[in-house]
């Protein structure tokens, strides 16, 4: 448990009010906690300040509690505006500041929501921008700056209207400065302030904090939100600042319309970058487009959100098979133009006719599916990837399959697939990860790859040994697959196992690791191996990377030698974290063996056996 905390924090009752009921989260500032107000009966979030080093609460206990004065301050400046998080209050108790905010039941931040679910559509992304641009520009027509808008800070929570995640709220004003009215900042000069990856390049060389600033951190998050990584990320964070500076941002592949906006945000030189009114309008038009009186128009699928449209149920997780990977040695916006009206009742206006748009459009695009494949011809219906792919029908998003080769090399030709329904009980090759859509076969067979390629980029980067396959669909088939390239993810070698990204299930062991990727979340302390846990909560450790042991390194002598090799290659202080307190760790399994690639999993977990809570740099 960090310094400073209460050996069970649950049960404790704070300044004789508020009865704490369970942590909802951690952060660098502290603890977030479920509440409850026994004089209004009512639940409450409060904010907590712990410290983790008892050096640092001497050294920065007065810079920390000024911070949090200064957050509930900001905070409550906004209180009433739909959307940021309302602070009602910040009070003391035993020598430090707690700050009593809403309680947002159901709410998900949208890093969480896209590690879930996949990337936001389009409209929908955009809509989520206007919200917090909306919440922004009240915070800089106040003279407030947030200075971390980041996934992490925008919460998504249930609608009155029953929408799971319509309402969009800005959270966490603990970094916001109000520069005009001569606040001290707590920072100091020689430290960045947000978030590698998500800060201004003009931050990152040591300019003012700027509304222009936060227009650039909400364009890396929109671009997070519809792409499913930031614009910049990279293997640590002084590459992600670097790249910031000196280089564009990555191409989009999903963001479609939502793509020029997000190049207009992440323009380097501030002067240049988009302003809070222009990229108001830019996003209203994306949300609820403007009929061309003179054009037949269609809804764009992908522009409707995740709830428009039915989602099969995930693949189950991995059960008891194959022994679980062994770890190696001991856990260790402005104002409204005139006569325009308050701009919230309009983002409201525009979400109501895009999702009307939305639901109309899925209603047709499902009348025109259905029709496609009952009105087939005499012959039956054609394969839709032809003989040799051999599926009788289309791949769906998330399907595993075996992979034969027919006694040909890996990756040589087109291999015969099937389906492992249960995605673990055959040891599968691969999953279906992404979709491209073409207008004809000649287009899909011209474009696919490629596009495959760039759709998959980001997940095989974050993955040790996979590639990227294109199932073509054929011109007879070419209606039967949907119009649509299935981009799949085969292990390089070998199997996968078991499901990736996106599809695997919080709290679902790992028994192979080439299902680990980079900056998952592990839980270690139960004694049956490695399971995925989300990195908000408590954790044992974290994967940065993968190192490989060389070919006449067997598998037992692999257990042991696995950590060394991982501290000598992937060097958790390379990625931020202190040497002093968080050391190398690792873990592997027998199936980069089997395949012939030998490589282990390199982690960082806490040189005390503590875990891991929002303290990652």
């Amino acid at each position: 448990m960090p310094s400073g905390s209460p050996p069970s924090g649950v049960g404790r009752l704070v300044a004789g009010r508020y009865l704490l009921l369970d942590r909802l989260g951690s952060g660098g500032m502290g603890h977030v906690w479920l509440a409850h107000d026994r004089r209004l009966a009512c639940d409450v979030a409060l904010k907590e300040i712990a410290f983790r080093d008892p050096d640092e609460a001497g050294t920065e206990r007065e810079e920390r509690v000024a911070r949090a004065r200064a957050e509930a301050r900001h905070a409550a400046g906004l209180r009433g505006h739909p959307h940021v998080v309302t602070v009602h209050d910040v009070l003391e108790h035993e020598g430090l500041p707690w700050i009593v905010m809403e309680y947002v039941p159901g709410a998900v931040d949208l890093r969480e929501l896209v590690a879930r679910r996949g990337p936001l559509s389009p409209a929908e992304c955009a809509r989520v921008g206007l919200a917090v641009l909306d919440a922004l520009a009240a915070g800089h027509e106040r003279g407030v700056l947030h200075r971390d808008v980041k996934p992490a800070n925008i919460l998504l929570a249930p609608e009155r209207t029953g929408s799971p995640h319509g309402r969009v709220l800005l959270a966490d004003y603990g970094i916001s400065l109000q520069p005009d009215a001569g606040e001290t900042r707590y920072t100091m000069s020689s430290v960045l302030v947000g978030t590698a990856g998500y800060l201004a390049p003009e931050r990152a060389t040591g300019g003012p904090p700027t509304p222009a600033a936060d227009l650039f951190s909400l364009g890396c998050t929109l671009y997070y939100g519809v792409e499913g990584c930031g614009p910049f990320e990279r293997a640590s964070h002084l590459a992600e600042i670097t790249a910031v500076v000196t280089q564009d941002p990555r191409p989009t592949v999903r963001a479609g319309a939502l793509g020029p906006v997000l190049a207009a945000f992440l323009a380097k030189d501030p002067a240049q970058r988009i302003g809070a009114a222009d990229a108001e309008a830019a996003l209203a038009l994306i949300v609820a487009p403007r009929p061309d009186p003179y054009a037949r128009t269609a809804t764009e699928p992908g522009s409707l959100p995740h709830w428009s449209v039915p989602r099969p149920p995930p693949p189950p997780g991995p059960a008891p098979g194959p022994p679980p990977p062994s770890a190696s040695g001991p856990p260790s916006g402005p104002p409204p133009p005139q006569g325009s009206g308050p701009r919230p009742a309009r983002v409201r206006v525009r979400v109501r006719r895009a999702v009307l748009a939305g639901l109309l459009g899925s209603v047709l695009a499902l009348g025109g599916v259905r029709y496609a494949l009952t009105h087939q011809s005499p012959g039956g219906p054609a394969r839709p990837y032809g003989d040799v792919v051999g599926l009788a029908g289309p791949l769906r998003d998330g399907d595993c399959v075996l992979a034969d080769w027919s006694g040909r090399a890996r990756f040589a030709g087109t291999p015969r697939l099937a389906l492992d329904p249960t995605c673990r009980d055959k040891a599968p090759d691969g999953q279906v990860m992404a979709f491209v859509t073409a207008v004809s076969a000649a287009e899909a067979r011209r474009l696919g790859p490629q596009q495959c390629e760039e759709r998959t980029r980001q997940v095989r980067e974050r993955l040790a040994d996979v590639r990227s396959v294109a199932v073509l669909p054929t011109s007879e088939g070419f209606e039967a697959s949907g119009r649509r390239t299935a981009c799949l993810l085969l292990g390089a070698h070998g199997p996968v196992y078991g499901p990736l990204d996106r599809h695997r299930r919080l709290g679902s062991a790992f028994t192979e690791v080439e299902t680990m990727q980079r900056r998952d979340c592990l839980e270690t302390r139960s004694g049956r191996g490695a399971r995925l846990v989300s990195c908000a909560g408590a954790h044992d450790e974290m994967v940065l990377g993968f190192t490989r042991m060389g070919d006449a390194v067997t598998f037992r002598r692999a257990r042991t030698a696995s950590d060394a090799a991982c501290a000598r290659d992937v060097p958790p202080a390379d990625y931020g974290f202190d040497p002093s307190v968080y050391g190398s760790g690792s873990w592997t399994s027998e199936g980069p063996w089997k395949s012939g690639t030998r490589y282990a999993v390199c982690t960082v977990r806490r040189r005390n056996g503590g875990t891991m809570e929002g303290d990652e740099p």
